[in-house]
């Protein structure tokens, strides 16, 4: 009996699309979500350990389907379980988790809704916002900016998870895939968390190069024309090995 009960279940599973899992995710969480919610945890926690975040003051986010999984607010990375999983819809409705979501959840929703990103990245690294209080736009000082669709804009200053700071962060992301948030910090998107987490730590290092060719006294660093970043943002969406 217990084994025609067993089988019953999975013929009502297979009709109602819910797969076989771990039972750390939970019933009705599919393997695509739990193996996702997974690697948001892993990229949450190398942002801490790389040092471009200080406690619980970045988020992370990754889509499966019309679920954007988000890291919760107030929690150390290092103490997210399964049991943590927090995800909502586009429009912010909690659909997965009880734990409240990230404060900044309207950055991460506006990205998501209005862009192609699978993953997003928001974190107050030390250089890049130095530099978001300096000027208005990060100066051309390397072509790994090409590599983020040109010249990098700063977001002018709103309150953190405002509607407004996510609409700020909107304009400066026009035709880019990462900016920096004045005052603030840094949000970068990617087609996977991998690239979204890589654009992050590129645009810091560009940040800190920035800076410290900045701070030598009497002369200023030589910066690439709008010619040459666009030409090396050309070249670089060739870079890498061929799928």
């Amino acid at each position: 009996m217990a084994e025609q009960r067993r089988d019953q279940r999975g013929e009502r599973d297979a009709r109602d699309g819910v797969q076989d899992v771990p039972e750390r995710w939970g019933r009705g969480v599919s393997a695509e979500v739990g193996h996702a919610w997974e690697a948001l945890v892993a990229t949450a926690r190398r942002t801490v350990a790389d040092g471009l975040v200080v406690g619980t003051s970045g988020n992370v986010s990754v889509r499966v389907g019309d679920t954007v999984l988000v890291t919760p607010s107030g929690v150390p990375y290092d103490r997210l379980t399964p049991e943590d999983l927090t995800g909502v819809d586009l429009d912010g409705r909690q659909v997965l988790g009880t734990l409240v979501p990230t404060s900044e959840l309207p950055m991460h929703l506006a990205i998501h809704r209005t862009t192609d990103a699978r993953a997003v990245v928001h974190t107050h690294a030390v250089h890049a916002t130095a530099v978001s209080t300096l000027v208005p736009e990060l100066p051309a000082i390397h072509y790994m900016a090409g590599a983020l669709g040109g010249p990098v804009r700063v977001a002018p200053y709103a309150t953190y998870g405002s509607d407004e700071l996510a609409e700020n962060m909107l304009h400066a992301l026009a035709d880019r895939t990462a900016c920096l948030l004045q005052n603030h910090g840094t949000m970068a998107y990617g087609a996977t968390l991998d690239q979204a987490y890589d654009r992050t730590a590129q645009l810091e290092w560009m940040c800190r190069l920035w800076l410290t060719a900045s701070s030598v006294p009497g002369l200023s660093p030589t910066l690439l024309s709008r010619e040459q970043m666009a030409e090396a943002g050309e070249k670089l969406r060739g870079y890498g090995q061929r799928k």
